[in-house]
């Protein structure tokens, strides 16, 4: 690279940092076009699928970039439709806080030697129970500050409404069955459901109703002997997968 060149990285990378687009340690500071279109991108610090009225953790991870020193802070804004509910990080150098509204939490570097070049900080994120499963919540952000609260980068998050695991509730796992039992269940209402035996193939199928309550007949006989069920649901893309429970088929019934 000429001197020219490295002038012009320079300033690519000292603007980046200005504008709060801070580049992951993998990204280069221009890209190939020789603009900085890379330096410019927004990186993503943690992903999370959480099912309808349940909590994930959002794990931030990958911050790199200039020492931020005791003082500093890394903030997140959640996603709307869903609340920061905790800050459970387990490591010495950092005071977690949730906001009072639930809207943001943030993470303050205390003692920490080089705070935020390594580790994971984890967030626990609510989704509320009427929320769509497949659906992508907008608005998660990721902010690091300095001591004077002068941001020195941003990064981007993702949270995904995920599906409830169905559960199986009949037959009873241990009761001899016939070749043909009736199998039931709950699921996320609106579900398909897909249930499946113990060469993995399907036993039968249905769509959970407005109460989350499904049944379903094998269309034909479970093979004799012991064996597994287990179902998955399936809705707007995303899917769950019950326990398996096992169970043993006695003898055919005469004269069917």
């Amino acid at each position: 690279m000429n001197r020219s060149s490295r002038t012009a990285a320079a300033a690519l990378s000292a603007a980046a940092i200005l504008a709060g687009a801070w580049p992951s340690a993998a990204a280069p500071a221009t890209s190939d076009d020789g603009h900085g279109a890379a330096a410019r991108a927004r990186v993503s610090w943690g992903t999370v699928t959480v099912p309808p009225g349940r909590a994930g953790l959002l794990k931030a991870t990958g911050l790199t970039g200039p020492d931020l020193g005791t003082g500093s802070t890394l903030t997140l804004t959640a996603p709307a439709g869903a609340r920061v509910t905790g800050t459970p990080l387990d490591a010495p150098g950092y005071r977690g806080a949730v906001g009072a509204d639930g809207r943001t939490a943030v993470y303050t570097a205390t003692s920490a030697e080089r705070p935020w070049r390594a580790g994971t900080f984890p967030f626990v994120l609510t989704v509320p129970a009427d929320a769509v499963p497949g659906t992508r919540l907008s608005g998660c952000s990721l902010r690091l500050a300095d001591a004077a609260g002068t941001t020195r980068a941003t990064g981007g998050c993702q949270v995904t409404v995920g599906l409830a695991e169905p559960q199986l509730t009949s037959p009873e796992p241990g009761v001899p069955l016939t070749a043909r039992p009736v199998v039931a269940g709950t699921a996320h209402p609106g579900a398909r459901i897909t249930v499946r035996g113990p060469d993995d193939g399907t036993v039968c199928t249905a769509v959970a109703g407005p109460d989350g309550r499904w049944t379903c007949t094998p269309g034909e006989a479970l093979p004799e002997g012991p064996g597994r069920l287990q179902a998955t649901a399936t809705l707007n893309g995303a899917s769950a997968t019950s326990e398996q429970i096992q169970i043993t088929v006695g003898a055919p019934t005469p004269g069917r």
